[in-house]
């Protein structure tokens, strides 16, 4: 017989889907009363009828498509090297004192790419799943795990939305944004119709006023935040780094992880252009270090206390991740990437540059 709390976690886990059968049933009825209602009963004009038909179905894929791919990706962990051996756990249980549980930290991050600090300046360390974290990496407390650059956890995916998805996620907004912006410009004739009185009298007249008011009120809402996103996209953050700014060796950054507006958007979306619009995954890298540009060149971000630029620094030079690396085309940005802001390069090593520094100050 299993135990009561387990019954009770499974229906807090069903409750969650209720955002994403809302959504359905709204997508389901909106293909009902356009489809139906609206191009099959309504309009009489018949090359109207069918572009209407033929441009809202492609919509209606690639919005169905992205949804399904950002509901069910499920999100990447951190790869095995960023957790701790049963003798590192032992070891750091043993110890009381923070410093010297950071002094075991600093030994086990040495031969790992992390950049990124606490805001005290301490290894950023997830005591519930017992890892080091990677650089953009967070405990997501609804999933209850580590995820790789976690953007945000949204119920309406009823996921967290990070390293594996976020291109779904981007592109799930982005057609779902032409979608009800192509229903509401195509139902505004008929609209206006209902009010003068132009429609007859059925039951698809309701359906054009409803699928009016929705569509239109979605488009407001879902323009803001892919505009959010986009803008989040060119600046190479995350929603949570857009919130706290990750912290580095010089200190917090929100520049640290831009290498420029291309490339940023070449970080979420891949090289090869051909699948920019598919939602296929080709993002690049492992999610587990990412190219830094440590330069201010945000006004909004003030300039470090050194008065000094620290060069570009790429995790990919000096550690090589992932074991298994993706193709040559994806994981060309990571090879180029840090050829912007600086004029001076990292020697390449085999300790991490930033642990280095602070081992040695």
């Amino acid at each position: 017989m299993a135990p009561s709390g387990s019954r009770s976690v499974d229906c807090w886990r069903v409750l969650y889907w209720i955002p994403v059968l809302f959504i359905s049933l709204i997508v389901a009825w909106s293909y009902y009363a356009y489809v139906v209602q609206l191009c099959i009963d309504t309009i009489e004009n018949m090359g109207e009828k069918i572009v209407y038909v033929l441009v809202y179905h492609v919509l209606f894929i690639m919005f169905v498509w992205s949804y399904w791919q950002t509901i069910f990706t499920k999100p990447m962990n951190p790869l095995k090297e960023f957790h701790l051996s049963h003798s590192d756990k032992e070891l750091l249980e043993r110890e009381d004192r923070r410093e010297s549980q950071q002094e075991i930290l600093r030994r086990i991050a040495k031969d790992l790419p992390i950049y990124t600090r606490t805001i005290s300046g301490a290894i950023r360390y997830c005591d519930r799943c017992l890892l080091l974290k990677p650089d953009r990496c967070h405990h997501c407390s609804a999933c209850d795990m580590c995820l790789l650059k976690m953007d945000h956890h949204c119920p309406w995916v009823n996921n967290c939305v990070g390293f594996a998805n976020y291109k779904f996620f981007m592109l799930f907004l982005a057609y779902s944004l032409l979608y009800c912006l192509f229903v509401t410009a195509t139902d505004l004739q008929c609209f206006i119709q209902f009010w003068t009185n132009g429609l007859p009298d059925t039951q698809a007249k309701f359906h054009i006023m409803f699928l009016f008011f929705a569509a239109s009120t979605f488009s407001v809402s879902l323009a803001f935040l892919f505009a959010y996103h986009c803008w989040l996209v060119c600046k190479n953050r995350s929603t949570l780094e857009a919130f706290r700014a990750p912290t580095f060796q010089h200190g917090p950054d929100k520049n640290g992880f831009s290498l420029g507006t291309s490339k940023n958007f070449r970080q979420v979306f891949g090289d090869e252009k051909k699948y920019w619009l598919l939602p296929v995954f080709s993002s690049p890298g492992d999610g587990c270090s990412f190219p830094t540009c440590l330069v201010n060149a945000d006004p909004e971000q003030p300039s470090s206390p050194s008065g000094r630029n620290p060069s570009i620094k790429s995790a990919g030079e000096s550690h090589q991740f992932p074991p298994k690396p993706l193709r040559e085309s994806q994981s060309r940005l990571l090879n180029n990437g840090q050829s912007e802001g600086s004029e001076d390069r990292d020697k390449r090593g085999t300790s991490n540059p930033a642990l280095t520094i602070e081992k040695e100050t």
